[in-house]
């Protein structure tokens, strides 16, 4: 499988990319295509020295730009920031095979005096992450929304099991569960289905609450789990 990451060069392309790369053939993406490859040479170096000399890792880590690799992606991730939804999507959304999945990871919100907001609930007209990438990279069936609660810090180390859940929304019950798959190849990590992507809010939201726990009680890397 080939994983195309938006904006592959911040923390979390390359926790994805370590991870995955086992496997699969993942993409690190970048406005600048070599900064993307500079970036996919440190990951893949970054993993074997992590996995070890008798690991076996059958797939790889490249770099190019971010259109480039949205038309040879089977999965694009899009670590991308809130507002960069709208120029970012207006400019793959005819790129990307019709056949691919686009998860959105992304979070909305912001930093106040009291602490993380969830945009949406603060700023009136202010649209879910995943609901405005559903609308810009049409059809809706083929957006999944996850992935937001992952510390970055735990995902790169990639002889850490995660103990946790990812909560996942998405309309094609096909589609979810081939990201569900992808999501269980992490250790650690279980996909936990919430619903349509019209509940994504419910998922988004709980990244700001993690991060003021996270501050206010000095938790390092909080997650989440259902138990």
């Amino acid at each position: 499988m080939k994983i195309g990451i938006v904006g592959g060069t911040g923390g979390m392309g390359e926790g994805f990319a370590m991870r995955w790369c086992v496997k699969h053939d993942v993409i690190i993406g970048s406005r600048d295509s070599q900064k993307a490859k500079e970036a996919a040479t440190n990951y893949i170096n970054a993993a074997r020295q992590s996995y070890g000399p008798n690991a076996s890792i059958s797939g790889s880590i490249t770099g190019d730009d971010n259109i480039s690799l949205a038309k040879n992606s089977d999965v694009l991730i899009l670590s991308i920031p809130y507002e960069s939804i709208e120029d970012t999507c207006s400019r793959l959304a005819s790129q990307v095979r019709s056949d691919c999945i686009v998860v959105s990871p992304i979070v909305p919100m912001t930093k106040t005096e009291n602490g993380f907001v969830y945009i949406p609930l603060e700023e009136h007209g202010k649209r879910t992450a995943g609901e405005w990438v559903a609308d810009k990279m049409a059809p809706r069936s083929r957006v999944i929304s996850a992935f937001h609660t992952i510390s970055e810090m735990k995902l790169k180390n990639v002889n850490l099991n995660l103990d946790a859940d990812t909560f996942v929304c998405g309309d094609d019950p096909q589609q979810v569960t081939k990201l569900g798959g992808l999501a269980s190849e992490i250790s650690g990590l279980r996909p936990v289905y919430l619903g349509p992507l019209s509940l994504t809010y419910q998922a988004e939201v709980l990244t700001p609450m993690l991060l003021n726990a996270a501050k206010r009680n000095k938790m390092k890397n909080p997650g989440v789990k259902l138990i």
